[in-house]
């Protein structure tokens, strides 16, 4: 896993889990992602989350490295259908619950 939930009490942690490329998102990262904070959105139990990147960096943001090999099932599109995840993953969603980003790097 790419991407990790961590539940403690009230709140719970998403983690970026790629520091072998600055936790930059590809397009396995970017579903996880979505699935992390859709996770976190439908849990009546957690009521804030933070999300954070392994290893000293925050997100270096696309993968570029995986976009100029060219390589579809690594590389996520772009989508103009707004209703659909972002190319990011979660980057479209409304929340109703905050996320603090404890950026560093």
């Amino acid at each position: 896993m790419v991407v990790r939930l961590e539940r403690k009490g009230r709140f719970c942690t998403i983690i970026l889990s790629r520091p072998e490329v600055r936790n930059a998102v590809d397009r396995e990262t970017a579903e996880q992602l979505a699935h992390a904070f859709r996770t976190f959105e439908q849990d009546d139990d957690l009521y804030v989350a933070v999300l954070w990147g392994e290893g000293g960096n925050f997100c270096a943001g696309a993968d570029l490295k995986a976009l100029s090999e060219g390589d579809e099932q690594r590389v996520n599109r772009l989508n103009i259908d707004m209703s659909q995840d972002g190319p990011m993953g979660p980057t479209r969603m409304r929340l109703g619950k905050p996320v603090i980003a404890a950026v560093a790097g």
